[in-house]
């Protein structure tokens, strides 16, 4: 992690919304804590090391632009990091829309926010109107929210949940046996819930962020221009 983004992420007191059981229904740990979603941070003894990942030689070779478009996160996305190592994602598999499987390579030549959230994870509820709006605002044939709903058991839940809140500009993404989050728990990724992702349009990971963030602001909104290109 660069010595900026060290710096950009730290604990605060105005941070007062603890988000510990955020990974306990999906068995990991939960390490941050939110206020308002107004920030993110990092617990300091925590270490997100990516275990059994291999980094992908046309991913490796856009390193460079990829830390350059993570640069753009500040404020209240300030908690993503930069892919490390580079790798591809495009095999990350749950099911789609209609409800049949699907994988992150079907969505070749856009890019992805990609978001995994629980009905019982608080933050991840918190933050759920945010991304509809990021989606409502940005949503094109060149960018995506992806968010993949974990709650295990049928549909019920979730999709009262967001008629609930009003969300509808996401799509549904479903994945109902954990095995997204615990794919990316094993490379590093993800040590709770929510855990987000952006992903290129080759499917390369750009960077990634454990816990809730503004997604409607203005912050978000750059780095989505970083992520573009534009």
């Amino acid at each position: 992690m660069s010595n900026d983004k060290q710096t950009r992420i730290y604990p605060s007191l105005r941070l007062i919304l603890l988000a510990a059981i955020a990974g306990l229904a999906a068995g990991a740990v939960a390490v941050y804590v939110s206020g308002g979603l107004e920030r993110n941070i990092q617990t300091p003894s925590i270490q997100t090391t990516a275990v059994d990942a291999e980094a992908d030689p046309a991913c490796k070779a856009k390193e460079a632009a990829s830390r350059t478009a993570i640069a753009a996160a500040k404020g209240d996305v300030a908690a993503m990091l930069p892919a490390d190592p580079s790798r591809s994602l495009s095999s990350l598999a749950f099911n789609g829309p209609d409800g049949k499987p699907m994988t992150m390579a079907e969505h070749s030549g856009k890019t992805v926010l990609l978001n995994l959230w629980a009905t019982w994870c608080a933050p991840c509820r918190a933050e759920m109107p945010a991304l509809d709006a990021l989606q409502r605002d940005r949503g094109s044939d060149r960018f995506e929210v992806v968010a993949v709903n974990v709650d295990t058991g049928d549909d019920t839940k979730p999709r009262k949940f967001l008629a609930d809140t009003g969300v509808h500009s996401l799509s549904y993404y479903r994945d109902n046996t954990l095995g997204i989050f615990e794919t990316l728990k094993k490379q590093g990724l993800a040590l709770g819930l929510p855990v987000t992702l952006l992903i290129d349009g080759d499917g390369c990971l750009l960077g990634s962020m454990n816990g809730p963030a503004e997604w409607s602001g203005a912050d978000a909104h750059r780095l989505i221009d970083a992520a573009l290109g534009g």
